[in-house]
């Protein structure tokens, strides 16, 4: 006897069944982010960890090479890692107390500079209740809420000092565990490891200029606000810094601050000043120089980085505004270039076309 088999699922169970398995992982990613956001005090600073101590790793090899013993060689860099964090972290807790005491003293010119504003859309016919919302809208306390969320949300980071350190303790003493275990497994596993190690020198190349570049931007802005007469000039100079790690509007929110400030302080000459001295300065060395020194090592189009940092800042709030490019190379390392069968999709993320050997 002989049983017969039905037919085989057709395209309408195909779709079905389609439709549930993305249904079922839309609500399983939905799950997985939820639960990120919710532990984001923690993620944000253990994935700052791994920044530091990725960046720091080729000067970690060097001392090895001078035969200094593994145990030594991991602790001059946890030191060099731990004075780093206290550098940043006084800077930051100078600058928002600056900023604390500095806003007070405008909040006046503020309102006068909003009626002003109010007054002058009125003459060209805006309607009283639109003038009402704008005026109602614009808080003298919000002036620069933006710059106080990200420097205190960077403050808040560093600050969890314990944390943090330990976290890089066991990092750093954990590091040539961690290289011999990736080389063991590059033979089995090898696009996984070389997805890592892209990931490590795409992550290490980026913090480094980033960090030069920054570093040189606020000395010269801070310098500049500071002859130039615009007060709390420290203050800007650090925020141009910590800016210079949030790509494409990194720039805008560095400048906004202190040309507002230098409108309320000195009319529009002195805000006008500020203006051509931010884009001389900060545009030339953010917009032409320092894409080209980072080069190839990011491989994301600048419209997925403007993407990627709105999705970080959301899910781990500004700390994952600053660390959005090294997050989205770790998620490019881990979900495609781990995989060759999607290798087809660099040139679409990195916004080139594909280079053939």
């Amino acid at each position: 006897m002989t049983i017969e088999q039905g037919p085989g699922p057709g395209p309408t169970g195909r779709t079905v069944s389609g439709v549930l398995t993305f249904v079922v992982g839309a609500a399983a990613l939905t799950i997985v982010l939820g639960g990120v956001h919710a532990v984001a005090s923690i993620i944000g600073p253990v994935f700052l960890a791994l920044v530091i101590t990725v960046t720091v790793h080729p000067a970690r090899r060097a001392l090895e090479r001078t035969r200094l013993p593994e145990w030594a060689a991991s602790t001059v860099m946890l030191i060099a890692a731990y004075l780093l964090i206290v550098v940043m972290t006084l800077a930051l807790v100078v600058s928002v107390a600056q900023l604390a005491a500095l806003l007070p003293k405008y909040t006046t010119e503020f309102t006068e500079t909003v009626n002003d504003a109010v007054a002058t859309l009125e003459g060209f016919g805006v309607e009283q209740a639109q003038l009402d919302k704008v005026a109602a809208a614009i808080d003298p306390a919000r002036l620069v809420e933006l710059v106080a969320s990200i420097l205190g949300g960077t403050l808040g980071a560093l600050t969890d000092v314990f944390f943090l350190f330990t976290v890089l303790l066991f990092m750093a003493f954990d590091t040539n565990a961690a290289r011999r275990n990736l080389h063991l497994l590059g033979g089995r596993f090898g696009d996984v490891v070389t997805a890592v190690g892209h990931f490590a020198d795409g992550t290490r190349t980026y913090m480094v200029v980033a960090a030069t570049f920054g570093l040189i931007v606020a000395i010269v802005d801070g310098v500049a606000l500071y002859v130039i007469g615009v007060p709390g000039a420290f203050v800007w100079a650090v925020l141009a810094f910590v800016t210079n790690f949030i790509p494409n509007i990194g720039f805008v929110i560095g400048l906004v601050p202190p040309a507002l400030i230098a409108l309320l302080e000195d009319g529009p000459g002195l805000m006008l000043a500020v203006i051509v001295v931010y884009c001389v300065v900060n545009f030339v060395i953010q917009s032409i120089i320092q894409p080209r020194v980072v080069g190839e090592s990011v491989g994301l189009s600048p419209t997925l980085t403007f993407l990627s940092l709105v999705f970080w800042a959301w899910l781990l709030g500004p700390l994952g505004a600053l660390l959005a490019v090294p997050l989205s190379l770790l998620m490019k390392a881990m979900l495609v270039e781990a995989d060759p069968r999607l290798s087809w999709a660099l040139p679409l993320i990195s916004g080139r076309p594909e280079t053939s050997d």
